[in-house]
């Protein structure tokens, strides 16, 4: 499944498009406007159908596929003088963003481009609820939660229920699951009609093959009016060819941040959105000691963090990203010939070697030996690069097949003359980067 990120606007106005075949009973005013500059807000507010930029208070906020915009205070919902967001507010606001580079919380910046505004919502945080669903391994999972907004991801255990539901399975059996595992703590006036949406919503999540679909949080208000303040979105584009008329005319926008990327980090992210898998790969510091090849999302960031804490000085790390959800042996040769590229164009200032963490959690379904291949054909080709930058190597893997992938991999290094460490998931997920940085 190639995944690829749409805006906000996007994904709601495919939901307008098909709300009445799929929520029945339910009502959704879909009112929203993208634009990319004050100017065209206010053009926009002349148009018939959009005389409500004028009448109705307002919300505004950036469409550029970055999250916790609200924490990084890039939401207009309010004005510091009495009253509500204006037309007028809304565009001098707009203009005011796109006027200097954004930093956000998470490092990244860039330039704000375009923006979603709608009208303000008045509502309490009772009303507020979360659900999404997405693709694991290859079962369909549905998450439902009575706590919506910014902090549903703390504590996520405990406030989040989660239901499995496999391609096979038939809609009654479908319904009976959502409904046993609906929150307990959704307020009893709701119950019936979240149960009502969350299996409306997860019909409509696979029949419009989407990837991923979140609401966070929908709103339920009286009369079985909903309102979606905050949408998520990434659609498998492998089902572009059919899905045409259903999606509507899709764009699929460069991440925030990511307008300045490398020839490497856009030759990657090229490879990602030809993939069912994940390729993903950010160049931190290409002057950096420490390069890792990491399978999955999750063991990215550990392996990050302990790495920056192992090292005293986060420098050290050259690059973040992963290779996961099954890909080639093609696929991962590329990726490690990218990174075996990058990380032998300059020497370590200090003269040390420099260091491969090729680790991993336990894999669900990639195969090891399979994607381990793509490595050693990527090393038989690079070895004399290798051994010139005094490369060493330290492999931490579990899943299936990966005892022939750990031997496959270590026989191979030998045969090469490059220093190679193998462990298998006996050894703790980030131990590799201790032995590395002590050796």
């Amino acid at each position: 499944m190639a995944q690829r990120a749409i805006r906000e606007y996007d994904g709601k106005a495919i939901f307008s498009k098909h709300w009445e075949k799929y929520f029945s009973g339910f009502h959704y005013g879909f009112k929203s406007v993208l634009v990319t500059s004050g100017a065209e807000l206010k053009a926009k507010a002349e148009e018939h159908g959009f005389e409500w930029l004028k009448q109705e208070p307002l919300v505004a906020k950036p469409d550029m596929l970055f999250g916790k915009r609200g924490k990084n205070d890039l939401v207009l919902f309010k004005t510091n003088k009495p009253g509500d967001v204006t037309l007028a507010d809304a565009a001098a606001w707009i203009d005011e963003k796109m006027s200097h580079t954004t930093t956000l919380l998470s490092g990244q910046h860039g330039q704000l481009t375009h923006f979603i505004v709608e009208p303000f919502t008045p509502h309490s945080q009772e009303q507020e609820y979360y659900i999404s669903a997405t693709t694991v391994g290859e079962d369909d999972v549905l998450y439902m939660s009575a706590e919506g907004g910014m902090e549903v991801e703390e504590g996520w255990d405990e406030k989040v229920n989660e239901v499995a539901i496999p391609i096979n399975m038939n809609d009654a059996d479908m319904e009976h699951a959502i409904k046993a595992n609906i929150p307990s703590d959704i307020q009893a006036k709701d119950k019936e009609s979240f149960i009502s949406f969350a299996i409306q919503f997860f019909k409509f999540y696979r029949d419009m093959n989407f990837a991923y679909l979140e609401i966070n949080p929908i709103v339920m208000l009286d009369n079985n009016e909903m309102a979606i303040l905050d949408l998520v979105a990434r659609l498998d584009d492998t089902a572009g060819f059919m899905m045409a008329d259903s999606w509507g005319d899709i764009e699929y926008p460069t991440a925030f941040g990511m307008e300045d990327q490398s020839p490497e980090e856009k030759a990657i992210a090229e490879a990602d959105s030809k993939s069912g898998a994940s390729l993903k790969l950010t160049i931190l510091n290409p002057l950096g000691r420490i390069w890792t090849m990491v399978a999955g999302g999750g063991a990215s960031v550990v392996y990050a963090d302990t790495i920056a804490d192992l090292s005293g000085d986060v420098k050290e790390l050259a690059n973040y990203g992963e290779y996961s959800g099954g890909p080639t042996t093609g696929e991962t040769k590329f990726y490690a010939d990218t990174l075996i590229d990058l990380m032998t164009r300059h020497k370590d200032a200090k003269g040390r070697n420099k260091i491969l963490i090729i680790g991993g959690a336990i894999a669900n379904f990639t195969d090891v030996a399979k994607t381990f291949t793509g490595i050693i054909q990527s090393f038989e080709e690079n070895v004399a690069k290798m051994k010139e930058h005094n490369v060493q190597i330290y492999v931490r893997r579990g899943g299936p097949n990966y005892e022939k992938g750990l031997k496959d991999i270590k026989e191979a290094a030998d045969r090469l003359g490059l220093y190679i460490e193998v462990y298998g998931p006996e050894t703790h997920v980030t131990d590799i980067v201790r032995m590395a940085l002590e050796k």
